[in-house]
């Protein structure tokens, strides 16, 4: 058996902040075009606000980012407590 002692903390932090990023680009499609399919059923035409919706694939993912690395950054520091105390995590890996 494995032990998980210690989660290095920018390495985690980085990780959660790629995995978020990634769930706020998909937020953000779904948001932006969901948006515009929306207003051209309604209203027939795209407006300005739906326009500016658009900037939701630049700015949610970023957003989404920014939180998954201090949250990332928070759970490996939260763990690393832990694990002193308590040992980590068991693990069994298969040698091939």
């Amino acid at each position: 058996m494995a032990k998980l002692k210690r989660l290095g903390l920018f390495f985690f932090a980085k990780l959660q902040a790629i995995m978020l990023g990634m769930i706020g680009l998909a937020t953000g499609i779904v948001y932006s075009f969901g948006g515009a399919v929306y207003d051209m059923s309604t209203t027939g035409s795209v407006n300005q606000g739906t326009a500016l919706a658009f900037l939701a694939l630049l700015g949610i993912p970023i957003l989404f980012a920014c939180i998954g690395f201090a949250i990332g950054l928070i759970e490996a520091l939260v763990y690393n407590l832990f694990a002193k105390w308590f040992g980590g995590i068991e693990s069994q890996f298969n040698n091939g």
